[in-house]
């Protein structure tokens, strides 16, 4: 009787001991080996532009954002772009657009981290076949233009899309012309300024061939210069 207590003891002392490194190694993962939730995009830049009087020459001024840069490409001729609010709807119009143009902005304070499901988002209308591409200017100083292609012709419209992917092309600035073949990566942890492109030259004043981009906004995580 006594040798059968003491063996059921044994076993149970062994069973405590065998249990314990486990219950410790949980109580240590659920403390500090969980992983926290990723966190979703942030909302990193917003421009919706200033209402102004008719149709005139694009300049900084226009800008809401204080924090912003704007950067106009070829940048030869000044009225490439125009600020209008015609429609109610203050945009930025590309008819008076001799080449290919496109236009960037970029934070004083911080790069961008488009990575993942970072997005983008437009508020626009085009006309006479001109369609909307996204631009990068990465850390590098290089430039790059997306296949992603935005175009409406009926009313505005909101796109969004994920530059992580978007397929990409070198963009040879100020010329505003595509380069080479597709790339196999580009870098988005770490980019310089966002914008977009109209690679259709505009057929001027009135009704024709153009874009029109009324407000952006850029969701991603801020990366301190």
């Amino acid at each position: 009787m006594k040798s059968t207590l003491f063996a059921l003891i044994v076993l149970c002392a062994v069973g405590i001991f065998a249990q314990e490194p486990g219950a410790g190694a949980g109580a240590a993962k659920g403390k500090g080996g969980a992983r926290p939730a990723p966190q979703p995009p942030q909302l990193v830049l917003k421009e919706v532009w200033k209402d102004g009087p008719g149709n005139v020459p694009l300049t900084p001024d226009a800008v809401t954002n204080s924090d912003l840069v704007l950067a106009q490409y070829p940048g030869t001729n000044k009225e490439d772009f125009g600020i209008t609010a015609e429609g109610g709807v203050p945009h930025i119009r590309t008819g008076l657009c001799a080449s290919s143009c496109a236009l960037t902005l970029s934070s004083k304070t911080n790069l961008f981290d488009l990575t993942g499901k970072a997005h983008i988002r437009w508020y626009l209308k085009t006309s006479g076949f001109h369609r909307v591409h996204p631009v990068l200017k990465l850390a590098d100083g290089s430039f790059v233009i997306g296949d992603y292609a935005a175009e409406e012709v009926f009313d505005y419209k909101v796109f969004e899309f994920f530059p992580s992917q978007v397929h990409w092309l070198k963009l040879d600035m100020p010329k505003v012309q595509t380069k080479g073949t597709l790339l196999d990566k580009v870098d988005l942890s770490k980019v310089e300024a966002v914008g977009f492109a109209d690679l259709t030259p505009g057929s001027g004043h009135g009704l024709g061939g153009f874009s029109d981009m009324g407000w952006m906004e850029v969701y991603g995580k801020a990366v301190a210069r």
